[in-house]
């Protein structure tokens, strides 16, 4: 049996490996057929240095309930990653903070075939989560962050240990 989504048939932008737009196609036949795309990941810290962690919502069509950015989302057809990673922090979480970018992976299996780029940013305001996307979420230090990746790997999202990762290697 297929599950439907509401976000199934949302139209979203086929790129190639050097993330150039070929074509569009559906969110599902994207998943489905493994076609490469863009999404964004943000970074959220408090003024404390705690980042945001969500456990994604369990209606989520990729990895419900693993833990994952603070926010994340894909590019709409037509929009910049910088557009899209301010969209995607208000929808998700309420909130809005200066944000910068801070690295670009290619496109892999660890991010689903999506061309990421990730932002980070700095806030004291309180996360609302959208609870369609979030099922719940908290800030912790790096330090809890990294451990609890360590220890349970496979309770996140792929593109997220791969990014928390890359970051932490960037800023050492």
């Amino acid at each position: 049996m297929v599950i439907q989504h509401a976000t199934d048939n949302e139209i979203l932008e086929v790129v190639d490996e050097d993330d150039c737009v070929i074509g569009t196609a559906t969110r599902a036949e994207i998943h489905r057929k493994g076609l490469l795309h863009r999404s964004v990941h943000l970074f959220i810290f408090n003024s404390s240095g705690r980042i945001y962690l969500q456990r994604r919502s369990a209606l989520k069509d990729r990895h419900p309930l693993k833990l994952d950015s603070s926010a994340a989302g894909h590019v709409d057809p037509g929009e910049s990653y910088a557009t899209t990673a301010v969209r995607e922090l208000e929808e998700e979480l309420g909130i809005s903070a200066v944000i910068h970018e801070v690295l670009r992976v290619k496109a892999c299996p660890e991010t689903d075939n999506e061309h990421v780029v990730l932002f980070e940013g700095v806030t004291d305001a309180e996360p609302t989560p959208d609870k369609d996307e979030i099922a719940s979420g908290r800030f912790v230090t790096v330090e809890e962050l990294t451990t609890m990746m360590d220890e349970n790997p496979e309770d996140f999202v792929p593109a997220f240990v791969l990014l928390w990762r890359e970051y932490m290697r960037s800023a050492s």
